[in-house]
C-alpha cells in the first residue's frame, strides 16, 4: 500500500485541490481517501486506473464535506439569529425564504441537486462542476439551469 501511496498521493491531492482550492481540506481528504480506498480494497475490480479508483473516492469525499458544510452553516444561522440586533423582522423572513429554498433544492434530482449546491455554496465554475461529474461544462450549465426551473416553477405554487 505504500507503493501505491507514493505512486498516487500527490494525483489525488492535486485532483482534490483543483475542485476546491483549499490546501488543508485537500490534505486531509486524500489521507480520507487512503484510508477507505485500504478498506474497501476488495471492490477495486481493475476496469479503470487505480488513479481513477481513487479519485472517485476522493471526489465523493469532497461532496460529502460539502453537504455537511451547506448544513452546518444553516445551523449555524439559525442559532445566530436570535443574537442579531433589534431589526430581526428582515433576517428572520430572509431565513424562512432560504429554508424554503433548501427544502425545494433537497427535492431535486441528484444530480441536479449536486450541481445547485456545488454552484450556488462552492462558488465553483460550470467547467469544474462538468470535470467533477465527467461532463461538459455545458451539461453542467443546462443542469443548473433546468433546476432553477423547477425551483422557480416550485415557487410559484407554493
Amino acid at each position: 500500500m505504500d507503493e501505491i501511496y507514493e505512486q498516487n498521493a500527490k494525483i489525488v491531492y492535486f485532483f482534490l485541490y483543483s475542485l476546491c482550492r483549499d490546501e488543508a481540506l485537500s490534505e486531509d481528504l486524500m489521507q480520507e481517501t487512503f484510508l477507505r480506498a485500504i478498506q474497501s480494497l476488495d471492490t477495486y475490480n481493475g476496469q479503470c486506473k487505480l488513479s481513477t479508483w481513487l479519485c472517485q473516492i476522493a471526489k465523493h469525499l469532497l461532496y460529502q464535506h460539502w453537504e455537511k458544510t451547506a448544513k452546518r452553516d444553516l445551523i449555524e444561522l439559525d442559532e445566530d439569529l436570535p443574537l442579531q440586533a433589534p431589526d430581526t423582522g428582515e433576517k428572520v423572513l430572509k431565513k424562512l425564504e432560504l429554508d424554503a429554498v433548501m427544502e425545494r433544492i433537497q427535492t431535486l434530482p441528484e444530480q441536479m441537486r449536486k450541481v445547485v449546491l456545488l454552484r450556488a455554496m462552492s462558488d465553483l465554475s460550470y467547467r469544474e462542476i462538468g470535470q467533477m461529474f465527467c461532463r461538459s461544462e455545458n451539461w453542467a450549465r443546462v443542469t443548473f439551469y433546468r433546476a432553477k426551473e423547477i425551483l422557480i416553477r416550485e415557487g410559484y405554487h407554493e
